[in-house]
């Protein structure tokens, strides 16, 4: 055993380096996938044998793969970030797609990407049992085509998970960051044991009292950690020629941050513990999203037109929102759900537009060597 730890941490040694080529990766995950193919089976078919399985529900396929899939989607996640770390860690040294000199992904960031790959696996897999089960009424499964089965959905995640991880940039985050706030929101509605919850308002998931509070105010903490963690990088590589535009990139970028900060918060306090601190930082998340859309031509000149004037619009919507409200023709849930679709939704397509406006060195670890290289970066001469 030990023997075979040595080999895959010298393969990912090998593999080090930001000129690793993308052919490299590829294969890697399929091997990182066919070894979790092989352990499902090594671990489901012992497991299964001797008993007739269902789809979905405890001890069922979908149930095993669902616990499974999440934690080998955290094991590749780690794997991933292995394969890219550097032997040596410089000061000014760039890393993968975050390649910001004098700055690194924090333990906390990635421990919040990693359980949304995991999340994500793990509701996935879930769903995909639960149709299956509804598709196949009463259809029992046996021991071997469960072990299968289960192998394959460990295979594919261990592949997308560790793709994921090597090719981390804020652009791949943003589409991770859409995924699980999906999924995490419906987890949390279909787990919801006030079946009434949406005559209230949204945060009524989040309640002490309902069984859907864990995973509804986890998905807010981990998202709100993910935006804070993207922004500080995607607005990095933003282009600032004057003391002018560098002082509106901090702004923005302090605004995205202040968001995902008042995010967690919702999460951290709930509604009917903390009613005045929840409302505040609720109704604050929604005020600095409001200054940083109506602000952005002047703090960013760079940033498309188009998408300035796409922001503009989704402001407005919300404040038509907030009036239906106060006439009493939608009800607060109505009002938080879009609004925080819309929010959210801005948030990852301006992170998509802040990657294209930077320009192709920001998702290429390579390019972004070699433009240092010519810039005549000493650390990278001397290497």
């Amino acid at each position: 055993m030990k023997a075979v730890g040595d080999r895959v941490m010298q393969v990912l040694r090998q593999l080090r380096g930001p000129d690793t080529s993308d052919s490299v990766f590829e294969a890697t995950a399929l091997i990182v996938g066919a070894v979790f193919l092989v352990l499902g089976f090594a671990i489901g078919f012992p497991v299964f044998f001797g008993h007739e399985l269902t789809i979905s529900g405890t001890g069922s396929i979908g149930s095993f793969a669902s616990y499974g899939g999440a934690i080998t989607a955290v094991l590749a996640f780690v794997l991933g970030r292995l394969a890219v770390r550097p032997e040596e860690i410089r000061e000014d040294a760039v890393r993968d797609g975050f390649s910001v000199p004098g700055d690194r992904l924090r333990w906390y960031d990635l421990a919040a990407i990693a359980f949304a790959h995991a999340a994500i696996a793990y509701l996935g897999w879930l769903g995909v049992a639960e149709l299956l089960e509804r598709s196949f009424l009463g259809a029992p499964v046996f021991p071997f085509p469960g072990a299968i089965l289960v192998s394959v959905a460990f295979a594919l995640t261990a592949y997308v998970a560790f793709l994921s991880a090597v090719a981390l940039t804020p652009m791949v985050l943003s589409l991770v960051l859409a995924v699980f706030l999906v999924v995490g929101a419906f987890a949390a509605m279909l787990a919801s044991s006030d079946r009434d919850w949406w005559r209230n308002n949204l945060s009524a998931l989040g309640m002490s009292t309902n069984s859907a509070s864990i995973a509804f105010n986890a998905t807010l903490v981990i998202a709100g950690v993910m935006i804070t963690t993207i922004s500080r990088y995607a607005t990095a590589g933003l282009p600032v020629d004057e003391d002018g535009a560098r002082r509106g990139r901090f702004i923005v970028r302090g605004g995205l941050i202040l968001m995902g900060v008042f995010l967690a918060c919702v999460g951290v306090f709930p509604v009917d513990e903390f009613f005045l601190v929840h409302n505040t930082v609720a109704t604050g998340m929604t005020v600095v999203f409001a200054i940083v859309v109506v602000g952005l031509p002047w703090f960013l000149r760079s940033i498309p037109r188009v998408f300035v004037l796409f922001g503009w619009a989704y402001v407005l919507v919300i404040v038509m929102l907030g009036v239906f409200f106060a006439v009493g023709y939608y009800n607060l849930t109505a009002v938080e759900l879009i609004a925080a679709v819309l929010i959210f939704s801005w948030i990852i397509v301006f992170l998509r537009t802040a990657g294209s406006v930077t320009g192709g060195s920001r998702g290429d670890p390579a390019s972004a060597r070699t433009d240092r290289v010519r810039a005549g970066s000493p650390d990278l001469l001397a290497g």
